[in-house]
């Protein structure tokens, strides 16, 4: 078998997503970094034919790891409008200069091109319409923003 004849992943767009996020909790200096909560305030979703909110209650579980690199664990709740919930892990890493990282770690405004900010969202729901989505793996990329992170959400086809 040619390993040239497998066809490699095409991304789709699949969701916009806005999570409005609190001041951070700093846990402080743990034995891999230092540790940071960020609780979720709230957010919108804007899907492909769908929208959505996000629920208030989730959190962003941060590790950071060195000066210029970080590892997010975000885990939170849509709503669908039709009433459906989807739950959502976003597993992140955020890397780029020290300097930079500091200003966004005090929640100043970064260019996002600056930045690295690439994640692994993993979706669940019991929803009809958007089933599938429990059997796709999807990919994004964000940018932090002092109140918020913004992320554009690809599913892998």
């Amino acid at each position: 078998m040619d390993p040239a004849s497998i066809a490699a992943p095409q991304l789709r767009p699949f969701a916009c997503f806005a999570v409005e996020v609190a001041e951070p909790q700093v846990v402080g200096t743990v034995p891999h970094g230092v540790r940071r909560v960020i609780p979720i305030l709230g957010g919108t979703v804007q899907g492909e034919g769908w929208h959505g909110r996000v629920l208030p209650g989730g959190a962003d579980f941060q590790l950071i790891v060195h000066e210029g690199y970080a590892e997010l664990d975000a885990r939170y709740v849509v709503e669908l409008d039709a009433g459906d919930l989807v739950f959502v892990q976003n597993q992140a890493v955020r890397s780029g200069p020290p300097e930079l990282m500091r200003r966004i770690a005090r929640g100043e405004s970064v260019d996002p091109g600056q930045i690295y900010f690439r994640c692994q969202p993993r979706f669940e729901t019991a929803s009809k319409a958007l089933g599938w989505i429990n059997e796709r793996l999807f990919v994004g990329s964000g940018v932090r923003r002092p109140d918020s992170v913004v992320m554009r959400f690809f599913a892998l086809d």
